[in-house]
C-alpha cells in the first residue's frame, strides 16, 4: 500500500485556553502545563461530513487524483451527523466520488489506523485500487462545556489521504481492544424509548450524552499498550526502533508522547507534536498531523512511518509504512 497524497481541514474559529477561562474555572498554566495543549479549533456550523469533505478533496489534489477513480471512501468518526445516512455516502456526494462504496467506521480515537488497515485489507485483496481514508470528528457537540476536566482537551478538524495499491511498499499492523475497560471513556449515549420501554425502567441505556473520562486510567493504559503494540509491530517488520524516521501518535497528551519516546529509547524528535495548536481531535489527529509534516518537508527524506493511537473501547493500534 502506498499513500498518494493526504490533506487536511479544521474550522476557521480558534478557541485559546484564556477563551476557555471565561466559561469554566481553568487558566492557561493550568492547561498547557497537565496537557501541552494551547489552542484547538471548534465548529461554528460545520458538520463532520463538511469539513471531510474538505480535506478529502485536498487529498485527492494531492494526489493528483480524480474523484471518480476513487473505489472506496472510508470514514472514522464517532462524531458523525447522522446515523442514516452514513456519512461517508455524504461524503461522496459532496466531492463527486460517484463509483465508489462509502461507509463509517467508529473506533473513537484509534479510529483512523483501524479504517487504514481496513483499507489495506481491501487493496490486498484486489477488491480496490485505490481508497480515500478520512478521520474527522466534531468532538464539541459530544463535549460538557462545564466540565473543566474535560472540555479543555478536546478540538474539531479532519484528515484525510489517498492510498493506492503498490506491491514494493510493506504494510505492517497490530490492534486490539479491550471492552472491559470500555467504562473509562465513554460519551454519545441515547436511551432506549420504544412502546415496551417505560423511560423510567432502570435496566436500559443511559441517556447521558457527554463524553466522560478516567483519565487517570487512560493515561496509564496508554503509557503502557502504545509502547506495547509498536513493539509488536517493528518485531513483524524485523526492524529496530531506530528503524524509523518518524513516529506519528495520536495527539492527546503531550505527558503520554514523550513518555512513549522513553519507553522506546528514541529521541523526542522522532515523536513530533502538534496538539498544542488542535487540542486532541481523535480520529483526525493522525491524518492531520501526517499532512502538516508532509508539506512542512519534514518527511521528504523520511523511508518509514510508525502511525500509533489509542482510544475508546478501550482500542488500540500501530501501523508501519513505506513511504
Amino acid at each position: 500500500m502506498k499513500i498518494l497524497g493526504s490533506g487536511h481541514y479544521v474550522p476557521k474559529t480558534i478557541v485559546s485556553n484564556d477563551d476557555l477561562s471565561k466559561i469554566v474555572d481553568t487558566n492557561d498554566e493550568w492547561i498547557s502545563s497537565r496537557t501541552g495543549i494551547s489552542t484547538r479549533h471548534i465548529s461554528d456550523g460545520e458538520g463532520v461530513s463538511d469539513i471531510a469533505s474538505k480535506a478529502a478533496i485536498l487529498a485527492m489534489e494531492d494526489a493528483n487524483i480524480n474523484a471518480t477513480d476513487i473505489d472506496m471512501i472510508l470514514l472514522a468518526t464517532m462524531t458523525p451527523d447522522s446515523m442514516l445516512p452514513n456519512n461517508a455516502s455524504i461524503i461522496q456526494k459532496n466531492i463527486g466520488a460517484i463509483n465508489a462504496t462509502c461507509f463509517d467506521l467508529n473506533a473513537a480515537c484509534s479510529g483512523f489506523l483501524f479504517a487504514l488497515n481496513t483499507a489495506n485489507a481491501y487493496l490486498s485483496s484486489g477488491m480496490c485500487k485505490n481508497i480515500l481514508v478520512i478521520g474527522a470528528e466534531t468532538l464539541s457537540k459530544i463535549v460538557d462545556w462545564s466540565d473543566r476536566s474535560s472540555c479543555v482537551l478536546f478540538g474539531d478538524g479532519a484528515g484525510a489521504m489517498v492510498v493506492t495499491v503498490d506491491d514494493t511498499k510493506a504494510y505492517y499492523s497490530v490492534s486490539g481492544s479491550d471492552g472491559s475497560k470500555g467504562h473509562v471513556l465513554t460519551g454519545g449515549a441515547t436511551l432506549l424509548k420504544n412502546m415496551l420501554v417505560n423511560k423510567d425502567e432502570t435496566n436500559i441505556m443511559t441517556d447521558d450524552y457527554y463524553m466522560h473520562m478516567d483519565g487517570q486510567e487512560v493515561f496509564k493504559f496508554a503509557v503502557t499498550k502504545v509502547p506495547e503494540c509498536i513493539s509488536a509491530v517493528l518485531d513483524k517488520a524485523s526492524l529496530g526502533a531506530d528503524d524509523i524516521d518518524y513516529y506519528i501518535l495520536h495527539q492527546a497528551n503531550v505527558r503520554i508522547i514523550s513518555s512513549v519516546a522513553k519507553r522506546l529509547g528514541v529521541s523526542p524528535d522522532k515523536l513530533p507534536v502538534n496538539l498544542n495548536k488542535y487540542g486532541n481531535t481523535s480520529a483526525a489527529s493522525i491524518p492531520i498531523l501526517f499532512d502538516e509534516l508532509r508539506k512542512n518537508g519534514t518527511l521528504k527524506d523520511a523511508k518509514r512511518v510508525v502511525f500509533s493511537g489509542f482510544g475508546g473501547g478501550l482500542t488500540w493500534g500501530a501501523s508501519l509504512v513505506e513511504l
